[in-house]
């Protein structure tokens, strides 16, 4: 009440001095013009109207501004009641049915995490019955700690009061009586988030959509791969190497972290290519690149960096046990290429 007071003094206060009844009036409609955004925006609010009529019967003289400033209110609430053209009104039914139509399931979540309601999903592709979960809770569902990160997100969305975006995975792990019967693999769910303006059940509540999107995620995954692997070995290309080293060469700058990286082709590669024919040397590259996996520890890093040449990055390995592992995979390599074509890898320590 006060915010408008200040706005109608303001209005009915400035231009005062003007003697010319016309231009005073045209000051006005200026005025009114300016703050019709403003009272447009609060138009809604019965006590404005009252408001008004109390500050016409203590400002006598203001007739032409407190009229006005009633007119462009009722005037916009009349447009905002008018019938919209060629608008569509649906009955309860219609609507039950509608909301049951859509594919992806949509779920009305109270701040404790309990299933108050439960519409669509209609795509039975993707999606089992749910209606069983009306009326529980996430913590009757589901593994505790994924029941506790569902509530979190709840607290998230009704926090920023926006739209809350969030990708998880389900397994039958996560899901109590599905340990055994659930799906081997993880199923991917991009969940859309809003806080609803209205309380369920005397709780703060948000409606959760969820989408899964297993199928995108593997497109998603093979392409990632596929950039950053060699086809021929599977290890690590040139480009996702770069990458690795700049976020290592950073986190050993930062920790003192010792770091060792190993760098070896092998010897007369060229002449086998040459005389045996490339498939006998992609056979070699992929031979090497599972010997190397085998003997590696699994935080290193093994990449292809181009023809015959092959790089190693050990986190957290000094210089001398870098050059044991070296003259360990120089041996297990040579063996096994003498197996293959009697050829000597040589194996060098940067």
């Amino acid at each position: 009440m006060r915010h408008y007071r200040l706005w109608l003094a303001f209005l009915a206060t400035s231009g005062c001095a003007l003697e010319d009844p016309h231009a005073r009036g045209w000051m006005w409609l200026r005025k009114i013009e300016y703050f019709e955004g403003f009272l447009r925006q609060h138009r809604s609010e019965p006590s404005l109207r009252r408001l008004l009529f109390r500050f016409w019967q203590r400002r006598q003289g203001k007739e032409i501004m407190l009229d006005a400033i009633v007119m462009s209110v009722s005037t916009s609430h009349a447009a905002e009641d008018a019938p919209v053209k060629n608008e569509v009104r649906f009955s309860r039914d219609q609507l039950t049915l509608i909301l049951a139509a859509l594919p992806d399931p949509a779920f009305i979540l109270t701040r404790s995490g309990r299933y108050a309601a439960l519409f669509g999903g209609a795509d039975h592709r993707y999606y089992h019955d749910g209606s069983s979960l009306v009326g529980q809770s996430v913590f009757d569902v589901l593994a505790y700690d994924k029941a506790l990160w569902f509530a979190l997100e709840i607290e998230k969305a009704l926090a920023s009061q926006a739209l809350h975006i969030v990708e998880y995975s389900l397994a039958g792990c996560d899901v109590k009586g599905l340990e055994a019967a659930g799906p081997d693999h993880p199923i991917w769910f991009e969940g859309r988030v809003q806080a609803l303006d209205f309380p369920v059940d005397g709780e703060d509540a948000v409606v959760w959509v969820a989408s899964n999107i297993t199928e995108k995620n593997a497109v998603e995954h093979q392409l990632r791969l596929q950039s950053e692997t060699d086809p021929l070995t599977g290890v690590y290309n040139r480009r996702k190497l770069l990458d690795v080293l700049a976020i290592e060469f950073d986190l050993a700058s930062r920790t003192c972290r010792p770091t060792c990286l190993l760098m070896f082709d092998v010897d007369n590669f060229k002449a086998v290519n040459d005389e045996l024919g490339h498939s006998v040397g992609d056979d070699l590259l992929a031979t090497i690149s599972a010997v190397c996996r085998r003997a590696l520890r699994p935080d290193d890093v093994l990449a292809r960096l181009g023809g015959d040449e092959f790089v190693v990055l050990m986190p957290a390995t000094t210089c001398g046990e870098g050059e044991l592992i070296a003259d360990r995979l120089r041996q297990q390599v040579s063996l096994e290429l003498q197996n293959k074509l009697e050829l000597l890898s040589t194996i060098r320590v940067a």
